[in-house]
């Protein structure tokens, strides 16, 4: 976290996470180019590897974008979000592989540099059957690529979370410049309609995704907790908050998770200090509130994460009245230690 920096650390389940992407990569690889050689016998095995890497590379990245809006609508999608940032690099070594043997296939044996080639052999920009999809496709490897290299937490630190966002939301810059690079190379070299299907079945998908997940987090930002005259506002029913998981609500225009766990309820702000990722939508491990995008850890009774880290976020005060939890809606400083409310009687877990 924010002691230092450190090479990873593979875990069971990164390892698990990691074994999986690579073999899933190599079968996929291994069955395209061995099944296009069957099909095809005359086509060269550089051009099914240019194919096997590219298709791979894009249906990865359809991947990297749906797992986000997924995780909006079913939290039982949160596992994939763990290690997300694998698949992204992953995406990246797929389309350089991709562009490499493109490259060497298309541009390497004349008489120019082959990025001089691959920029300026194709000009027909005022032609949509001829425009000059390659260059699309390097541009979107190059974000990728930027995306890839600054995928590191010292990038974060360094470059600020709010500048490291807006970088990697080129991500989607990339996804639309890939769409356009496979549909225009299908115009020029394939006639097959399934494949022009699903390019089609790909924005269809993904963009339903992310409309369905907006739409779900803007009913819950548009929700309205009521107002009392001591100051607190009716949050939630306790029996609807799972053990050692959160209800989220909204306060004030920010997302407050109430925790329930051990018989206690504690409040403290949604947004993780790493890369705003939903504490609500994490769990207790440990006795602490665990993101669930990157592992991130803070105290539910104050917002502090465990020494020797130093990430706060901030706490609210609760009451309970008849089995439902009352917020403050004004938050405390980050850090600031909150007394849980006790749960009574037969909801204390025994």
């Amino acid at each position: 976290m924010s002691t230092q920096y450190q090479a990873i650390g593979w875990n069971r389940q990164k390892r698990i996470y990691d074994l999986t992407l690579v073999g899933g990569i190599a079968a996929y690889v291994g069955l395209f180019v061995g099944v296009g050689a069957a099909l095809f016998p005359f086509v060269t095995a550089e051009t099914l590897l240019i194919r096997a890497f590219g298709s791979a590379a894009f249906l990865l990245l359809n991947v990297v974008l749906c797992i986000g809006p997924l995780c909006r609508l079913d939290s039982r999608f949160l596992p994939l979000l763990y290690n997300r940032r694998h698949l992204g690099v992953t995406t990246f070594l797929l389309g350089l592989f991709h562009g490499a043997f493109g490259i060497f296939q298309f541009h390497a044996l004349g008489d120019k540099d082959p990025f001089v080639s691959l920029l300026t052999s194709n000009r027909h920009l005022a032609s949509v059957p001829d425009f000059p999809f390659q260059q699309l496709g390097f541009a979107a490897l190059l974000i990728l690529f930027l995306m890839a290299a600054t995928s590191h937490d010292f990038w974060l630190r360094n470059l600020t979370p709010p500048v490291w966002k807006t970088l990697h939301l080129l991500v989607y810059l990339a996804y639309a410049l890939l769409v356009a690079h496979v549909t225009l190379g299908l115009l020029q070299s394939e006639t097959s309609p399934i494949l022009a299907g699903g390019i089609a079945l790909s924005v269809i998908l993904v963009s339903s995704l992310h409309f369905a997940a907006a739409r779900k987090e803007r009913r819950l930002d548009l929700q309205q907790l009521e107002a009392r005259s001591n100051g607190f506002v009716d949050a939630v029913a306790i029996d609807r908050i799972p053990e050692k998981c959160a209800a989220v609500v909204p306060v004030n225009g920010e997302r407050v998770a109430i925790f329930k766990f051990d018989g206690k309820i504690c409040a403290i702000s949604s947004v993780c200090r790493h890369q705003n990722g939903p504490l609500g939508e994490g769990r207790i491990i440990d006795g602490c509130v665990t993101c669930p995008w990157h592992g991130y850890q803070f105290s539910p009774e104050t917002g502090a994460s465990p020494p020797p880290f130093t990430e706060k976020v901030s706490t609210f005060r609760t009451k309970l009245v008849d089995g439902r939890v009352w917020i403050d809606p004004r938050p405390n400083p980050p850090g600031t230690r909150v007394e849980p409310s006790r749960i009574p009687g037969p909801e204390v877990p025994v």
